[in-house]
C-alpha cells in the first residue's frame, strides 16, 4: 500500500490499511518531515519518503490512497495510473475542470480501477435512502431538496492551504458531498442544465472566496434539484464541519433526511482536542457531524473506516462496492464548476460544461 499525502485523511486510511489481513507493507509520501515521522508511527510504515514517485516505484507498491491537498492530486494520481495500480483517491479529483478532463481520460484509457471518497455513501441513512428510491418506493423523484452549513474553519483552512484560491469554492470543496448524495439517488436521469447565485460578504474581503452558493439543477424529464450551501456560519456554529437536511419527493411518496447531527450535543467549558481544526472559541459540538467518523477507543469509528476496508476488500477479494467512480467525480466536478460559474455569470448554463469552460 502506497499512501500519498499524511495529513488528517492519509492517517485515518493508513491506519484502516495497517489493521487489515490483506495489507503487508505500508509506504508513506509526505513532505513535510515532522509529519512524515508522526504519521509512519501511527501506521506502522515500512518505508517513509518526501517522493511520491520514489514511493510509486517501490516494487512492493500493488495499490495506492491518493490523499494530498485537493490541488495537488494530478500528478500522483497519474504517475499511480501509469503503473496500472488500484487507487483510492481523495475527492476531486481535480480543482479545475480542464485537469480533472485529463485524468479521467488517462484512468479509463487504462482502465485503472480508480474510485473517489466519498464518503457519505457509507452511512446508514444514505444507503436506506438509495435502496428506497432504486426500488421505487417514492415513484418517479420529481424534487430534491439539500441544504449544507459549516462553520468556517473549514473554509478558511482550504483557502489558506490553496495555490489558486479562485479554483475552490464551497461547492467545489463541500458542496460537493450532497451533491454526490443527491445525484447518485438520481442516476437515471440526466441533468440539463443549472442556475446559481453566490455570496461573497464574510469570505471575499479576506480571501477574494465565496461564502455561499444556492442553485437549481434541471433534468431532461421535468425534475429538479434545488441545493444550497454556506461554509461561511461563524466558527461558533456547533457542527464540527457538516450539517445537512435533505428531502426527496416523488409520484407515490416522500423521503426526507435530518442529517444536522443535533440529537447529540456536547457542551464543554474546555476546548476538546478532536474535530476539523480545534479551536478555543467553540465549547459546543454537534457530535457526528465530522464527515470521517469519530475517535473511540483509539480508533476512527465511522463512514472513512467503512469506506476504506471496503475498498481493501474490493481490491484484495475483488467484492462490489458503493464506491464513486472517476467518471461520477468528474461529472460532481463539473456540475460544481457549471454552479459556481452561472453564479458568475448571472444566468443560466446548459450541461454539460466542457473543459474549456
Amino acid at each position: 500500500m502506497a499512501i500519498i499525502g499524511g495529513g488528517r485523511v492519509g492517517l485515518f486510511r493508513g491506519e484502516v490499511a495497517a489493521r487489515h489481513p490483506a495489507v503487508d507493507w505500508i509506504g508513506l509520501a509526505e513532505v513535510k518531515p515532522d509529519r512524515a515521522e508522526q504519521v509512519a508511527a501511527s501506521i506502522g510504515a515500512d518505508f517513509v519518503t518526501r517522493d511520491f514517485r520514489e514511493l510509486l516505484l517501490r516494487p512492493e507498491v500493488t495499490a495506492a490512497i491518493i490523499a494530498t491537498d485537493e490541488h495537488l492530486h494530478v500528478d500522483p494520481i497519474l504517475a499511480a495510473v501509469e503503473r496500472g495500480l488500484p487507487i483510492l483517491i481523495e475527492k476531486p479529483l481535480a480543482t479545475k475542470l480542464s485537469e480533472s478532463c485529463r485524468v479521467l481520460e488517462a484512468i479509463e484509457k487504462s482502465g485503472t480501477d480508480a474510485v473517489v471518497g466519498y464518503t457519505q455513501r457509507f452511512r446508514r441513512r444514505w444507503l436506506a435512502a438509495k435502496e428506497k428510491v432504486r426500488t421505487g418506493a417514492l415513484g418517479d423523484v420529481t424534487l430534491v431538496t439539500s441544504r449544507a452549513f459549516m462553520n468556517r474553519l473549514v473554509a478558511i483552512d482550504n483557502y489558506r492551504r490553496a495555490n489558486d484560491p479562485s479554483s475552490i469554492s464551497p461547492m467545489v470543496i463541500s458542496g460537493t458531498h450532497a451533491l454526490d448524495i443527491a445525484m447518485w439517488l438520481l442516476e437515471s436521469k440526466t441533468a440539463t442544465e443549472v442556475y446559481a447565485r453566490s455570496v461573497d460578504k464574510v469570505l471575499g474581503p479576506l480571501f477574494g472566496g465565496i461564502d455561499g452558493t444556492a442553485g437549481m439543477i434541471a433534468f431532461e424529464d421535468g425534475c429538479v434539484y434545488h441545493l444550497n450551501i454556506s461554509w461561511a456560519l461563524p466558527v461558533t456554529w456547533p457542527a464540527a464541519v457538516y450539517s445537512l437536511e435533505v428531502g426527496i419527493v416523488g409520484t407515490d411518496g416522500v423521503l426526507t433526511i435530518d442529517d444536522t447531527h443535533r440529537d447529540i450535543v456536547l457542551a464543554v467549558t474546555a476546548p476538546q482536542a478532536e474535530g476539523y481544526l480545534p479551536d478555543s472559541s467553540r465549547l459546543v459540538d454537534f457530535m457526528g457531524s465530522y464527515p470521517p467518523g469519530d475517535m473511540a477507543l483509539g480508533e476512527l469509528r465511522g463512514p472513512m473506516r467503512e469506506e476504506t476496508s471496503e475498498w481493501l476488500n474490493r481490491i484484495s477479494l475483488g467484492v462490489p462496492t458503493q464506491h464513486a467512480t472517476a467518471k461520477e467525480a468528474h461529472n460532481r466536478l463539473m456540475l460544481t464548476k457549471a454552479l459556481d460559474l452561472s453564479a458568475k455569470k448571472r444566468q443560466p448554463v446548459p450541461l454539460p460544461l466542457e473543459r474549456e469552460s
